[in-house]
């Protein structure tokens, strides 16, 4: 049975967090109505998954998990859904602070892999915008690396992802090479409409990049 979750529900629980937390970011929030980008995919991926792992982290909660760490990421790499500034330093501020948000909410459910796929996907993702700077053109691979993360956070891992993350690492694999396993992944898992989705949601989030 697929688990679902109405749309933009975990992005606007992740802005009353911060509400709630009362620091710097809190009056830089923006006004509600941002989009859920990825924790539809990664909602689907779990709810197949607690089927075949009764011990399995709620997909509710990966997902607030993966829209988090999206949102520190659009902090330092394109625009914010949550956060309505034009301080660059509180930007960055804000961008760290989400990272840990996220990664401390992993922490809680005990989910080890997902902390290391989570942290991985940061790294490397920091590491194309970094060489696209470089070579003066987009970054390519951050969209196939993010949806292949949620589905290793919400499915499981699986060997042509640890190999993928492997070759990434060594600079052997391109961003059409990543992207083509996602999707064939996410055909095995039978979630290819919602990957589809957070595909293009991606892409719209990252659109303007005024910070790439």
């Amino acid at each position: 049975m697929t688990q679902t979750v109405k749309m933009d529900e975990t992005v606007e629980r992740l802005r009353m967090l911060l509400a709630r937390e009362g620091e710097a970011i809190a009056p830089a929030l923006a006004a509600p109505g941002a989009e859920d980008v990825i924790g539809p995919l990664v909602c689907a991926c779990a709810a197949g998954r607690r089927e075949r792992e009764q011990t399995a982290p709620p997909g509710t909660e990966l997902a607030l998990v993966l829209e988090s760490i999206l949102e520190g990421y659009l902090l330092h790499y394109g625009r914010s859904r949550l956060v309505d500034t034009t301080d660059e330093d509180l930007r960055l501020l804000a961008g760290d602070h989400l990272y840990a948000v996220g990664l401390s909410l992993l922490a809680r459910l005990g989910d080890l892999g997902a902390v290391r796929a989570l942290a991985d996907l940061i790294t490397l993702c920091a590491r194309a915008h970094a060489d696209a700077g470089a070579n003066g053109g987009p970054a390519g691979a951050p969209a196939a690396l993010w949806l292949l993360t949620a589905l290793a956070v919400g499915g499981g891992s699986w060997p042509q992802y640890e190999r993928s993350l492997e070759a990434a690492h060594r600079g052997r694999a391109g961003a059409d090479e990543l992207l083509s396993e996602a999707r064939r992944r996410a055909a095995e898992l039978g979630v290819e409409r919602q990957s589809q989705a957070a595909l293009i949601a991606f892409q719209r989030a990252v659109a303007d990049r005024p910070h790439a």
